[in-house]
């Protein structure tokens, strides 16, 4: 019988989320080795025990690392089929077809509607999509989910999302702070997006870094993007030219969503909207696919739909009131 004793680095987990609360998870796993002593070590474990054994649970545990890697997602659930045997431990459980990325405390993130499924699926073919809906059926969302799961999976090297500094109907006034903090309010629900896919933590680490980053569209002028998913939101808000801008940053292995709402623009002159026209243009272009969202994608709170309804009965030409 071989003892030995080895240190397995944790990195790449953010260890509050690996022991889980109160060393929940770690128990669970020790559990799962009784012949191995397991102690951990701040984002390592020191691992003692029969080498035989140690070589085992290094195996079962790359399978866990790998999980996480691809889903960003750690449970009771996970630990125990990738360490306690549920399937062969060089295999990634797949999960539900539906599910695009698993988000943050338990938040899975499923493309729930038609035309979030076909979004998701043009995906697969399409470098170049558009995605054009109401409010609340989950456009922004889904594409977003789309881009936090190519990260993982390292398909792309950073993820670009950008909006139109554009006012919703209010004025917002002088704003105090540097460039942005003055931007951040029309970027948020961006962040808020984010916030649910990716822990905070890391997240932060990640725009410190420039592997995703939040800009206003006029600070897309000028660049190439190469290996990037890059959103366009709200872009009934662009003009043509600065849609045309935005489309033709398009580098090498790069992946482009552009969503917008044509019901909602807040440009002083909504005839200048460039969004419709350059769907028009491009409508026959191959390698470009568009959804078009619907009432029946709206997956808000119930009456978000009766809302939407009710102004499209009053307004049903979407004309500016």
């Amino acid at each position: 019988m071989t003892m030995a004793e080895k240190s397995i680095s944790v990195d790449g987990i953010d260890p509050r989320e690996f022991y889980g609360p109160g060393n929940k998870h770690l128990g669970q796993i020790s559990l799962l080795f009784p012949k191995l002593k397991i102690v951990a070590r701040g984002s390592s474990l020191k691992v003692i025990g029969e080498s035989q054994e140690i070589e085992r649970f290094e195996k079962k545990l790359g399978a866990l690392f790998a999980y996480y890697a691809k889903y960003g997602h750690m449970s009771s659930v996970v630990i125990e089929q990738t360490m306690g045997g549920g399937f062969p431990s060089e295999e990634i459980p797949e999960g539900d077809k539906d599910v695009i990325v698993y988000g943050n405390n338990g938040n899975v993130v499923r493309a729930r509607t038609v035309n979030q499924q076909k979004l998701v699926k043009l995906y697969q073919t399409k470098d170049l999509l558009f995605a054009v809906g109401p409010a609340g059926s989950g456009k922004t969302y889904t594409a977003i989910a789309l881009a936090v799961r190519a990260l993982k999976n390292k398909e792309v090297k950073r993820i670009i999302l950008t909006r139109p500094a554009v006012e919703a109907g209010e004025k917002l006034g002088f704003l105090p702070g540097d460039v942005k903090e003055k931007l951040d309010p029309y970027l948020q629900p961006l962040y808020d997006a984010l916030n649910d896919m990716i822990p905070v933590t890391k997240l932060s680490k990640y725009i410190e870094e420039g592997t995703v980053q939040i800009a206003p569209l006029a600070f897309m002028r000028g660049r190439t993007l190469d290996n990037a998913f890059v959103i366009l939101d709200e872009a009934q808000n662009t003009t043509l030219p600065q849609i045309k801008m935005f489309l033709t940053r398009m580098g090498r292995n790069a992946k482009f969503i552009v969503t917008g709402d044509m019901t909602q623009i807040d440009l002083p002159k909504p005839g200048d909207s460039g969004l419709a026209a350059t769907m028009n243009l491009l409508s026959k272009v191959k390698g470009i696919g568009m959804v078009t969202f619907d009432k029946r994608d709206i997956i808000r709170h119930p009456l978000v739909k009766y809302i939407v309804e009710a102004f499209d009965r009053k307004n049903p030409k979407n004309e500016d009131e």
